[in-house]
């Protein structure tokens, strides 16, 4: 695919971290981008600071996704990119002590679904309300119609204690992508999946300095977080790239979780 101002973009949890880099990046190049978020103050300064736009959007909420797409689509035409990076999860362990007790306490199915409902049920909402977009209007070059670059994790495949919900979500991701691709063959859609590991992000970069340290030492090279850029990169060149299709990539330094 050919990105410029006639292959629109969306990018879900465009305010910060991967999705703000992601957004910029697009954006860089001439590509029109819509930000999907619920950081209204981010989310409309990263909008206006790299000319794309912005829409309030809460991913667990399925007319709200809907109302963003109709918006966004309303500005800037059919996207041919979703980049979907916003997600909303829920910590805890399957079985985990309890000193008042005395015994083992489970996590709860109510709250391990409200973390499935933020990691896969809504990838799924993402990518099949974009694809739904994307069947309407007419193939571009290599009767492609467009490209769907989900969020997975490493996790997915090496999540660490206390990760039962978050792992076991982003691997649900890295399972969508087949057969979502092969629903959507005919169409012309082409679903990959990123899994990146640990990045420099807002949210990872308020962890103590000690902690950050230990972090990128353990990997084996580049001793080093991973940068929001690099992801944006991949990101990019999934869609560029029309020979990428139903790949899980692990984008991590070759740095594998340790149990804790």
């Amino acid at each position: 695919m050919e990105l410029s101002k006639n292959t629109p973009a969306i990018v879900t949890g465009g305010a910060s971290g991967l999705g703000q880099a992601t957004a910029r990046a697009f954006a860089a190049i001439g590509v029109p981008v819509a930000i999907f978020d619920i950081n209204d103050a981010l989310g409309q300064r990263t909008a206006e600071e790299i000319g794309a736009t912005y829409h309030h959007v809460n991913i667990l909420d399925e007319e709200s996704v809907i109302d963003g797409f109709e918006a966004a689509r309303a500005q800037q035409g059919q996207e041919r990119i979703c980049v979907h990076c916003a997600m909303a999860s829920t910590r805890g362990k399957t079985l985990a002590f309890d000193k008042a007790t005395g015994g083992y306490k489970r996590l709860d199915t109510e709250t391990y679904a409200l973390g499935i409902a933020g990691v896969l049920v809504a990838s799924y909402r993402i990518a099949s309300l974009s694809a739904l977009g994307m069947s309407s209007v007419e193939p571009m070059d290599d009767s492609e119609r467009g490209c769907i670059t989900l969020t997975a994790s490493v996790a997915a495949q090496d999540a660490q204690i206390g990760q039962i919900v978050y792992g076991s979500g982003k691997a649900g991701v890295n399972g969508m992508v087949l057969p979502m691709a092969r629903d959507l063959m005919n169409i012309g859609i082409r679903v990959n999946s990123i899994m990146p590991g640990i990045f420099a992000t807002p949210l990872m970069l308020g962890a103590p300095q000690s902690v950050l340290y230990s972090l990128a030492a353990s990997g084996p090279f580049p001793k080093r977080l991973g940068k929001p850029e690099e992801f944006a990169s991949l990101a990019m060149e999934l869609a560029r790239n029309g020979y990428f299709n139903v790949q899980n990539i692990r984008l991590d330094g070759a740095s594998r979780m340790a149990p804790r």
